[in-house]
């Protein structure tokens, strides 16, 4: 499709996909993983070098307790995964953390919203854990389009934890979201 002067090129929303993320994904991977402004608000600084897509490829999301590259016509564009840390912390074993990130070349879309309605899905129907409760996202506090993209996908706002973070060396004040599996919006057949 050819965007139109002044106006974003649309996405069709059907043509996104999750899936694991793999080594043949390094080049896609190294174009959000380098850009600054994808890097802004997230707790890595923007990658140098191919050894670091691959060490986040072969070593960081297989940490995660679920991490899925978010495709667009099986191209990796992004990544969101779900983390948790129960064996830390025995009392936040009913919840789990939702992370994502997106090449910033697609922001704005709705791509976002529509991979964390299907995360969401996927972490209350279908993770190994049938004690979830929860799901929750930290938020910059100046990171406003990723405030909106959960509120879009049925978060609700809990409140801001004043400099709950020390990121690239700033303390940082982060907006938690969460959503619940009792929540009345949520629907799984």
């Amino acid at each position: 499709m050819e965007k139109a002067e002044g106006k974003e090129e649309s996405v069709d929303l059907s043509q996104i996909s999750l899936r694991p993320l793999e080594l043949s994904d390094l080049d896609d991977l190294m174009v959000w993983t380098t850009d600054e402004k994808v890097a802004t608000f997230c707790t890595w600084d923007t990658y140098t070098s191919k050894d670091d897509g691959i060490n986040f490829i072969q070593n960081i999301a297989t940490k995660f307790l679920w991490c899925r590259a978010i495709c667009l016509n099986n191209r990796a564009i992004g990544c969101v995964s779900l983390s948790s840390n129960p064996e830390h912390d025995k009392s936040r074993s009913r919840s789990v953390e939702l992370g994502y990130v997106l090449g910033s070349k697609h922001w704005g879309k709705g791509i976002v919203t529509v991979v964390v309605k299907q995360v969401v899905k996927a972490a209350f129907t279908e993770l190994p854990l049938p004690q979830l409760e929860r799901v929750e996202a930290l938020v910059d506090v100046l990171n406003v389009g990723s405030q909106r993209v959960l509120e879009k996908a049925g978060f609700q706002r809990e409140g801001i934890l004043r400099k709950f973070v020390f990121v690239k060396g700033k303390s940082r004040d982060t907006v938690m979201f969460s959503v619940l599996s009792t929540d009345p919006h949520l629907s799984f057949p």
